[in-house]
């Protein structure tokens, strides 16, 4: 019906990209030539206008009231948010890339350089990568030219590191707070950053790999391979927890997410909820949302499949809320409620 859309479309406004990570290309209705994402968004009792347009071979354009942004990175975290969708869980059961992201998502909304890093170091690891497939045989590979590349990746790579570092050292125990909250003190968890530059510099381990990384045609080493070591009762949570564990240990990393933000940032966050009866029970979802309200929360969008669940819950901790009912893509007020 679109009610995913419709917080993708939020998600656009704050982050200028899907939560999805889906190319901009592909967010384009079939049959159409473009799209363009309006919305007025409130921050310190001041009303924005929020445009993103977008069109393929087209440079994507964000604009906030009327004035176009030279770079992305000067809009995202303006608007705080965090999204928690049913595929959330693959930060726990997947591979690294999906808690490296994890990581990201909450670094660029609170420092602009870090993207700015971000962006390099990929672009670079990128044109790396390539250069290395360039050659039919690992002789052929002009070493100097690959020494230049590994060295514009170090000043990137150093400052991702110590980013990357200092959320996780913040995050750590508010994650803890939370799952002892939400799990009534039953178990212990722990998280852990893991980074190959924590044992080393990055210049000497790219040396160190630079035959391996000729014969692979990829590069090895590096803050790409950075990861979270994720325990509960020092065991890997992938692999010993419930079914019930994991759930609350992924809710307590996502409040854990929100309450940084709301910390670091001056306004208090945006909180997209995709569907989440579809991976938390009743009591969660409940649980959830007692522990955003008795913050300082900010708005809170909620999808569900059945029309009057959040509406008992809410209603049950009497806060404010609107219902609508969203059908071929219109969202419409509903009444009586």
């Amino acid at each position: 019906m679109g009610k995913t859309n419709l917080l993708d479309a939020i998600h656009y406004l704050c982050m200028c990209k899907s939560h999805f990570s889906l190319p901009d290309r592909q967010v384009v209705r079939h049959g159409e030539d473009f799209f363009r994402v309006e919305g007025v968004l409130e921050r310190v009792e001041k009303k924005e206008l929020v445009v993103c347009k977008y069109a393929p071979k087209i440079k994507k354009v964000i604009e906030r009231n009327k004035v176009t942004y030279k770079r992305l990175a000067d809009h995202i975290g303006l608007f705080p948010m965090i999204m928690i969708t049913p595929d959330d869980t693959l930060l726990i059961t997947e591979g690294s890339e999906n808690r490296r992201q994890f990581i990201d998502v909450l670094l660029v909304q609170l420092d602009a350089n870090y993207l700015h890093h971000l962006m390099t170091y990929n672009k670079i690891l990128q044109q790396r990568n390539a250069f290395l497939k360039s050659f039919k045989h690992p002789l052929e590979v002009n070493f100097e030219l690959l020494e230049i590349y590994s060295q514009q990746l170090l000043t990137p790579a150093n400052y991702i590191y110590q980013e990357r570092q200092q959320i996780i050292t913040k995050l750590k125990p508010i994650f803890q707070t939370y799952y002892k909250i939400i799990s009534g003190d039953k178990e212990q968890v722990d998280l852990t950053y893991l980074s190959q530059l924590s044992e080393q510099k990055l210049e000497d381990l790219l040396a160190q790999s630079q035959e391996k990384d000729t014969w692979l045609q990829r590069t090895t080493k590096g803050v790409h391979k950075d990861d979270l070591k994720l325990l509960i009762n020092d065991y890997p949570v992938k692999k010993f927890a419930s079914q019930g564990q994991l759930k609350s240990y992924l809710l307590a990393l996502k409040l854990a997410q929100y309450e940084l933000l709301r910390q670091e940032s001056s306004v208090a966050p945006l909180v997209l909820l995709d569907d989440i009866f579809d991976k938390l029970d009743k009591k969660r979802v409940q649980q959830l949302l007692e522990l955003l309200l008795e913050r300082d929360f900010g708005q809170i969008f909620i999808t569900d499949t059945h029309e009057n669940r959040i509406a008992q819950i809410v209603t049950g901790l009497g806060t404010d809320f609107k219902q609508f009912h969203v059908s071929g893509g219109i969202a419409s007020e509903a009444v009586n409620l």
